[in-house]
């Protein structure tokens, strides 16, 4: 369940105040739109923790506590008044919530319109500890695989499945500018993925990130097989292969997927 659900669910028995981070100067904790909901028992969401989250928490609980009242907007300067290290000034927003913003919650605080796109191909151990990671994360993923009945239930709120068959088929699908992570079942499948996402980036260019799981050696044959068909090195170059940033080491599914996620958040 996502963070605005929990709260959805919680709106739907008591009111709650949110917390928004609306304008940041200089180093802050969080960014702009960060958002913590404080109910009378529990935080919901996060703006960053310390002494900035814990006095804005009590001046939301004061708010609760007196059934109403809070500033519309606040500034905080996190060096001066907090004794954070940040040294940034933060302005924060709250706001008084009821079961009448229920309504409104997935479009205000669960909009992924902007979130990184995110292709992952292959439902093994490694694609679900990756999608375990990634449903947490500010992402939209477009998870693709051949066979029937791979995909878990229920999924996170920002992961899509699809069955394709060829499941290379989908790759003229993917959303411009996605992150293509490709760990098939075989080494056949990886092929004709990979052949169709450099051919779309051959006709488009609008695939920031081609990520192949496997060793040097299967890369080195991969190579030959893809100059085979026509491409060139300079295209070649466009793969990442092996995957995951470089000293976390492990081949448990879930060490893999850790460094490869890393991989996919960087820049």
């Amino acid at each position: 369940m996502r963070p605005w659900q929990t709260l959805a669910a919680h709106l739907a028995q008591a009111p709650a105040v949110l917390v928004r981070v609306d304008e940041v100067q200089g180093s802050a904790p969080r960014e702009v739109g960060a958002w913590m909901a404080v109910t009378a028992t529990e935080l919901i969401g996060t703006i960053g923790g310390g002494q900035l989250e814990f006095e804005a928490q009590a001046k939301a609980r004061a708010a609760l506590a007196a059934g109403g009242g809070v500033d519309v907007r606040q500034r905080v300067a996190l060096g001066p008044s907090l004794g954070q290290c940040c040294g940034g000034v933060v302005w924060l927003c709250f706001e008084w919530l009821d079961a009448s913003a229920i309504d409104t919650l997935a479009e205000r605080l669960g909009a992924q319109s902007n979130w990184r796109p995110i292709a992952l191909f292959g439902g093994g151990h490694v694609g679900r500890a990756m999608v375990e990671l990634l449903g947490r994360l500010p992402v939209q993923v477009h998870w693709i695989d051949s066979r029937d009945g791979v995909f878990p239930a229920p999924m996170p709120d920002n992961v899509r499945s699809e069955h394709s068959e060829p499941v290379q088929g989908a790759v003229s699908s993917l959303a411009a500018g996605a992150r293509v992570l490709i760990m098939s079942f075989s080494h056949a499948e990886d092929l004709d993925i990979l052949a169709a996402c450099l051919k779309r980036q051959r006709e488009h260019g609008d695939l920031p990130f081609i990520g192949l799981i496997g060793s040097k050696s299967k890369w080195a044959t991969f190579q030959h097989r893809l100059e085979a068909r026509g491409f060139s090195a300079q295209e070649l170059a466009q793969v990442t292969c092996p995957i995951g940033i470089p000293g976390i080491s492990g081949k448990q599914p879930e060490v893999v997927a850790l460094a490869a996620v890393a991989q996919l958040m960087l820049g």
